[in-house]
């Protein structure tokens, strides 16, 4: 088991710390955040998650910190050992009819609805939910600091490149089992080479402004 509960503050790496000061008031603490913001297909994740005292995981730390078999392992560790995990998921449509900011904030509220538990605080990476009735915390770059919303991150991560490896088997052309959805050099190849597909966001920009070949028509599902 990587998961384990240390003999002294010593052995507790400082995120774990971070948490346990904060649960001297609040007990259950939900980390949360997000996967998803950047890239120009797919949904926006998130994920909420209430960590019990004391459990220490190995390895924990920002998603976009560790490799994909180390995301997995701890993804599981997470599953098996947190009180409770939400999660949030708002697609394309979504995002393009009411921004991303908007679709983010949604996926945060719908993971903290989604968890079986209700917290006494709220971790939050970077944004602040304004209509929600929690005590509530927004950290810059949060899961460098708190180890519940490291592993939030984590289970958003996870979470979406499934769903990405999914819509692979949907839209083979885009190849979105490689890149998932970002920005890369072969993925905007392939929307100008068939044009963009229904887990596409039209409203951004490098979406909209692709130049395709003459009479080109968007794919549809």
């Amino acid at each position: 088991m990587s998961s384990q509960r240390p003999s002294s503050d010593k052995d507790i790496p400082p995120i774990f710390l971070h948490d346990e000061t904060f649960r001297q008031k609040y007990p259950l603490i939900a980390g949360i955040d997000e996967a998803g913001r950047g890239p120009l297909a797919g949904p926006v994740v998130a994920a909420a998650v209430i960590l019990p005292s004391g459990l220490v995981i190995k390895g924990l730390r920002d998603s976009k910190k560790t490799s994909e078999k180390e995301r997995k392992r701890i993804f599981w560790e997470i599953v098996r050992g947190a009180c409770a995990v939400g999660v949030g998921i708002v697609e394309a449509d979504t995002i393009d009819r009411i921004n991303i900011l908007q679709s983010t904030k949604l996926a945060m509220r719908s993971a903290v609805e989604d968890m079986t538990r209700r917290p006494d605080i709220l971790l939050i990476d970077a944004v602040r939910l304004t209509d929600i009735d929690l005590m509530q915390k927004s950290i810059i770059r949060g899961e460098s600091v708190s180890a519940s919303i490291a592993a939030a991150s984590i289970i958003a991560k996870v979470v979406r490149d499934d769903i990405m490896l999914d819509y692979h088997e949907k839209y083979p052309a885009y190849n979105f089992n490689g890149h998932k959805g970002y920005s890369t050099k072969e993925h905007m190849e392939n929307i100008q080479i068939h044009g963009p597909c229904p887990i596409h966001r039209k409203s951004f920009r490098k979406v909209k402004d692709v130049k395709m070949p003459f009479n080109l028509r968007p794919h549809h599902s």
